[in-house]
């Protein structure tokens, strides 16, 4: 990709990629991810590929998306400013459930930060548990 080509950041460093569905455009957006948060990008779709054989992976509302049907999605993320949040759509149902709560009921998050350790295993097993739960459609 071209210097003037690269993605533009929107607020917070999250990359503005367009839509689309497979691993390219997912790596477009891992590729565009500032600084540190590149690295949890890759951990984390290395992490759901290799726990979900198959997955079917997207870009939506410039965020990668992770599901075992078209359109119907177990996990996204998106970069913020100081982390990368990761949603599980139905995170409520996971044992035990990520630690962060949000208005959504089903919805629970992971919030990645540079200087906390990720705990890669657990992850592990709630991408393991969410591929098993029905997909969100959206």
């Amino acid at each position: 990709m071209a210097k003037d080509a690269a993605p533009k950041l929107l607020s917070g460093g999250n990359p503005q990629i367009s839509k689309g569905y497979g691993d390219a455009v997912v790596q477009s957006y891992i590729d565009a991810m500032p600084g540190w948060k590149q690295d949890i990008g890759r951990r984390i779709d290395t992490l759901v590929t290799e726990a979900v054989p198959g997955v079917i992976k997207a870009v939506k509302w410039n965020s990668p998306f992770y599901g075992t049907e078209k359109d119907l999605w177990f996990l996204g993320f998106h970069c913020l400013t100081k982390y990368v949040k990761v949603a599980f759509f139905k995170g409520a149902q996971l044992s035990p459930p990520p630690p962060g709560t949000s208005k959504q009921a089903d919805v629970r998050y992971l919030d990645i930060y540079e200087d906390k350790p990720f705990d890669e295993a657990q992850f592990y097993d709630w991408v393991r548990q969410a591929r098993a739960l029905p997909g969100e459609k959206m």
